[in-house]
């Protein structure tokens, strides 16, 4: 779950931070006042890439900070990006690479943005949704590892098969792409690491200063904070002899103490530690460029870049004949294809078992979604493909037929849907892909896109529903959706010194009905309009807190 997320100096957004519940959080406001930069933030926070121009105009950097709830855990994960396009990541103060990042993700947040809708119509999306309703990830992720074997001996095959000439040419380029990874001898992570060393050299007698600084205000200064938080201590211990509930503070000064006296430690060791010679910082500066160079030829990621030295490795020795032979080859090359096959078999034969009941549930969700005779059906090929469509998917290739109107035949999906109703397809997929109730974070942007009226009603039901078993966050422009929050937050930009800020609040019960006015109204809200907004507050299925509410005014 999340729990926390500030923002610094991100597009628009000056300094926000902003509290989450569990339950169904919806975030509104105008159109471009950042609410989708919210989301972004928390891509980026979980390894999206990230960009200079994200930084806000005139500012070095730009920081994303969250802390999230996970198997009553805490994680706190933090970014920070330079105005340079250079970016660190960190997990619980520990530096972070982006691949880390991601498969953080993964475990903490889905995110479900507009593209997503979009996405939903290309068939090659269709398998892996019904890989997941059906508990078929790591099957899938099977066939897909058994699919990579195969392909790579394939491959090495070929190569094995190469006449004398083909084979010297080979030789030769191998040679030399393999001579420049090897002399280089990159390792895993070590870009971002040097990026990271790279900006502290870069501003090493500012750090220094800074570090010094700090020492000096805690221990070493006439007005030294750990000197006059003895006197602070004494006085507080008198408070708590006289009124008992300051026993709490005295018993945490010991705690606070030695937190500062680390904090002066690290600043000290910090300080003495950074080289601030120009060579440390050429040397950096040279190795950065020599990785970025050979990125650009064999990554485009580091890992991407040792990943190809790997394999240049072995089609060397393959091609010397210090490694297999080609019959060899052959005998691994069936040997993976068998394994491949057994498993996209099963794969594909529980798949086809689980599409019906997909295909049911899914909709009985659309009619749940004011699509009430929906009909919707997963196509497969009525065939096993052939080698030469095998793929990471396996051997299936499947569609979704939707017929949203009663007496219409079924059709591909990307032919058929309209946006509104492309929408709650989506978010009935998303509802049965979900699973059972976990600590995960689901994000909506603009989920309601195309909808409106009672289906918007409809569509917020589902989404206070599906907040009983997840965290929700959704953005959305719609008061029906909005009013069925358990949680409101409101986001806001105004223009302060010649400046665009924008400002996020989490609305009580008072400030709902005029934002939630406001989303029905637009820019002229009458009482009337403030009087529609209890309404759906007050609606069946809306929290209780906001009916306590509109009751306690009636009565006044």
């Amino acid at each position: 779950m999340l729990c926390s997320l500030r923002i610094r100096n991100l597009a628009v957004i000056e300094a926000v931070d902003v509290e989450f519940t569990p339950g169904f959080n919806v975030l509104t406001g105008e159109t471009g006042a950042g609410k989708s930069i919210l989301v972004e933030a928390v891509g980026l926070l979980l390894g999206a890439r990230a960009s200079a121009e994200l930084v806000r105009t005139g500012e070095a950097q730009a920081t994303i900070e969250a802390l999230f709830d996970h198997d009553q855990q805490e994680i706190v994960v933090r970014r920070e990006l330079s105005a340079q396009g250079r970016s660190r990541s960190f997990i619980n103060g520990a530096l972070a690479t982006a691949a880390a990042l991601r498969g953080l993700s993964m475990r903490l947040v889905e995110l479900h943005g507009q593209h997503e809708h979009q996405a939903l119509l290309d068939p090659l999306t269709h398998l892996p949704l019904v890989d997941e309703y059906a508990g078929l990830e790591d099957l899938a992720a099977g066939v897909g590892a058994n699919w990579g074997a195969v392909k790579t001996l394939r491959e090495e095959h070929e190569r094995s098969r190469m006449d004398a000439r083909e084979k010297a040419a080979r030789l030769d380029l191998i040679a030399f792409q393999l001579g420049e990874i090897e002399k280089a001898a990159p390792k895993e992570g070590e870009d971002e690491a040097l990026g990271a060393t790279r900006q502290v050299l870069a501003s090493a007698e500012r750090v220094q200063r800074l570090c010094e600084e700090s020492y000096a205000a805690l221990y070493e200064s006439d007005g030294a904070v750990l000197a006059a938080l003895g006197g602070v201590w004494k006085r507080v211990g008198e408070l708590a002899a006289l009124d008992p509930q300051f026993a709490s503070h005295v018993e945490a000064r010991d705690g606070i103490k030695a937190q500062l006296e680390d904090l002066a430690s690290f600043l000290r060791s910090y300080a003495a530690g950074v080289d601030a010679s120009p060579s440390r910082l050429q040397e950096v500066e040279d190795r950065l460029a020599l990785l970025e160079r050979l990125k650009r030829k064999y990554g485009p990621s580091l890992e991407d870049l040792i990943a190809r030295g790997r394999a240049l490795a072995r089609e060397r020795d393959l091609l010397t004949g210090a490694g297999e032979r080609a019959g060899d080859v052959a005998q691994r090359l069936d040997m993976a294809t068998t394994q491949f096959l057994v498993a996209a078999r099963e794969l594909s034969r529980r798949r086809r078992e689980a599409s019906g009941r997909f295909a049911r549930d899914v909709e009985s969700l659309l009619a749940s979604l004011a699509m009430a005779r929906t009909r919707f059906d997963v196509r497969f090929d009525g065939r096993e493909l052939g080698p030469d469509e095998w793929s990471e998917r396996g051997i299936d290739r499947a569609e979704f037929f939707v017929s949203p109107n009663p007496g219409e035949e079924l059709r591909p999906l990307a032919r058929i849907v309209s946006g509104g109703e492309l929408s709650r397809i989506m978010l009935a997929l998303k509802t049965l892909a979900a699973g059972e109730g976990t600590d995960k974070t689901l994000i909506f942007d603009e989920v309601d896109a195309g909808i409106g009226g009672r289906v918007a009603d409809v569509v917020g039901g589902r989404l206070r529903a599906l907040g009983d078993r997840f965290q929700v966050l959704c953005i959305t422009h719609l008061p029906q959706i909005a009013a069925r929050a358990t949680t409101h937050v409101r986001i806001e930009k105004n223009v302060r010194g010649g400046r665009t800020v924008t400002s996020v609040e989490r609305l009580g019960n008072a400030e709902r009905v005029d934002e939630i006015a406001r989303m029905i109204g637009g820019a002229v809200v009458t009482e009337q309009v403030r009087g529609t907004a209890r309404d759906l507050l007050n609606g069946p299925g809306r929290p209780a807190e906001a009916k306590g509410e509109s009751e306690r005014r009636k009565r006044r």
